[in-house]
C-alpha cells in the first residue's frame, strides 16, 4: 500500500489506516479476539497507521493497540492517539498539568515511552485559539513525552485556526462524500503548510456502505442509536450530521453511481477511494468490526483513479441532499 509523508513527523502513513473507536466502545460489543483479528488483518493488507484515543472504552482501545504494537515492534507501525474527551469540555481543563497526566496515561496504555502523535480530541474552539495550548504541547515535545502533535476538529474554522500554528503536524477532520466542505479551504491550506490530513468518518457512520435502510436498527450502546440528536457529543460524528432518512436515500444514489462508474468495487470501497484520491489527504481511517471489513477497506487503496463522471455525481448528490444543512454548520 502507498505510504504518504505524515506532515512534520518525518514519518509516513498508509493511505488507508484504521480507526479504532469501535474496538473500545460506542459501536456495539467487539471482543478482544475480534479486535485483534481486525488489527492483524489490517497489518497483513498493508495498513501501518492506527488511530485511537484515551476515551475509547476509557483506555481499552489504547490497551489493545498497545499489546498489538508490542507484538509487532519491528514493523514500523504508527499509532496516533487523542486526548481531552475524558474531561468536561471546558477550556479550563486544557492546561499543561492535565496534558501531562493524559499523555502519561496514554503512554502506559500503549506501552511506549514516547507517543508518536497526540491530537487534541475535538476541543472547544477557545483551546485551539490559545497560545498557551500550543506552548504546553511544545513542552511535551521538548521533554520527549510526545514526538509530535495535531488537532482533531469538528469545523473548518477550527482547522484553519489550528493551521496557523508553526509546529502542528496534523489535522484530523471529517471528510466523506456527504461532507465536502474541507475540500474548499482546509485541504489546500494544509498542503501548503506541510500539515497532514487524517480523514475520519469516511463512510458517514456506515451510510455510504449502502447496507442500511430506514428499518435498520443499532445496538443501544451504539452511538448511531443514542447520538442522533447530538445529546452525547457533536452530532456531526454520527452519520456525518445528516438526517438519517435523507442519508439512506442519498446512499442509494451513491451505490447506483458506484455500480455505473466503479465496477468491481463495493460502495464502501468507492467511498474510501474517493477520500484517498483527494489532493492533500494523507490517510483515511475507517473503522472495522471484523476481519472481512478490515480487508475490504484496505483493498480500496488499489482502486484506479475515479472517473470525472463519478466525481461529478458525488458533487451532485451532496448539492441536492446535504449542502443546505451540512455546509453552513461544519
Amino acid at each position: 500500500m502507498e505510504q504518504r509523508p505524515l506532515g512534520r513527523t518525518g514519518r509516513t502513513a498508509s493511505t488507508i489506516g484504521l480507526g479504532t473507536w469501535q474496538l473500545g466502545a460506542d459501536w456495539g460489543e467487539v471482543t478482544e479476539d475480534a479486535a485483534r483479528d481486525v488489527l492483524e488483518t489490517s497489518l497483513a493488507e498493508g495498513v501501518t497507521f492506527y488511530d485511537t484515543a484515551d476515551v475509547y472504552g476509557d483506555g481499552r482501545s489504547e490497551q489493545i493497540l498497545g499489546r498489538f504494537l508490542a507484538d509487532h515492534a519491528d514493523e514500523g507501525l504508527f499509532v496516533a492517539t487523542k486526548m481531552g474527551r475524558r474531561a468536561e469540555q471546558v477550556p479550563e481543563n486544557y492546561v499543561a498539568d492535565n496534558f501531562r497526566a493524559w499523555t502519561d496515561r496514554s503512554r502506559a496504555n500503549l506501552g511506549v515511552d514516547r507517543l508518536a502523535l497526540v491530537q487534541l480530541h475535538c476541543p472547544p474552539s477557545a483551546v485551539i485559539s490559545s497560545d498557551a495550548t500550543f506552548d504546553a504541547l511544545d513542552d511535551l515535545v521538548d521533554d520527549g513525552a510526545i514526538a509530535a502533535y495535531g488537532v482533531s476538529v469538528e469545523t473548518v474554522d477550527q482547522a484553519m485556526d489550528a493551521l496557523t500554528r508553526p509546529y502542528l503536524a496534523s489535522i484530523q477532520i471529517i471528510l466523506n462524500a456527504f461532507r465536502l466542505k474541507p475540500l474548499d479551504r482546509v485541504l489546500p491550506a494544509a498542503a501548503a503548510a506541510g500539515v497532514a490530513i487524517i480523514a475520519r468518518v469516511p463512510l458517514a457512520s456506515g451510510l455510504l456502505s449502502g447496507r442500511y435502510d430506514t428499518t435498520t436498527t443499532f445496538a443501544p450502546d451504539d452511538h448511531r442509536s443514542y447520538n442522533r440528536d447530538g445529546s452525547a457529543f457533536d452530532v456531526g460524528e454520527t452519520f456525518s450530521g445528516v438526517d438519517y432518512e435523507t442519508g439512506v436515500a442519498a446512499a442509494k444514489e451513491f451505490s447506483a453511481l458506484v455500480a455505473e462508474h466503479v465496477p468491481g468495487a463495493t460502495p464502501a470501497q468507492a467511498a474510501l477511494a474517493w477520500v484517498v484520491q483527494q489532493p492533500g489527504v494523507t490517510t483515511v481511517i475507517p473503522g472495522a468490526r471484523n476481519a472481512d471489513q478490515a480487508r475490504a477497506n484496505a483493498q480500496a487503496a488499489s482502486i484506479d483513479p475515479l472517473a470525472p463522471a463519478f466525481l461529478d455525481g458525488v458533487r451532485r448528490i451532496y448539492d441536492e441532499h446535504f449542502r443546505a444543512s451540512v455546509h453552513p454548520r461544519w
